[in-house]
């Protein structure tokens, strides 16, 4: 999960999720800590990009730490989003955790349904990341 979802998501996920991802690229850097990610949206989608900074990266511990820093999806309220992911071994598998810190602008406070609404779409990406991979166990073994 932690290569296909950090090391490789923009590889597999435009693959995966065509209807929502147009491509993912990397416009600074190839992928280690410093590097800056681009994510396009399809055409009629509500938005259009958005950038997210590579600021930690730990593979033997399968964690990492980024920012989304750009783009139409930080709306009017959010400055910046702050991401720690980290995955554990449990059992046969693994826990994917993961903490977000919402920098808004000025005083705004952001409600609980628009945090929901956000996580709702990062669970359904890693979902079907999940399909995908118990699927096609090979892939990145």
């Amino acid at each position: 999960m932690f290569k296909a979802l950090i090391l490789e998501s923009h590889n597999l996920i435009p693959k995966l999720m065509p209807q929502s991802i147009k491509s993912i690229e990397f416009v600074e850097g190839d992928g280690c800590v410093g590097s800056i990610k681009q994510t396009n949206f399809p055409e009629g989608s509500h938005f259009k990009y958005l950038k997210h900074k590579i600021d930690a990266l730990d593979t033997a511990n399968f964690m990492c730490k980024y920012t989304l820093i750009e783009g139409d999806v930080l709306g009017e309220k959010l400055e910046s989003v702050v991401y720690e992911v980290k995955f554990v071994a449990s059992g046969l598998g693994s826990v994917c955790k993961m903490t977000s810190h919402y920098n808004t602008k000025g005083d705004i406070n952001l409600k609980e349904e628009e945090i929901e609404a956000g996580k709702d779409k990062e669970i359904g990406m890693y979902e079907v990341v999940e399909e995908y991979l118990l699927a096609n166990p090979d892939v990145y073994a």
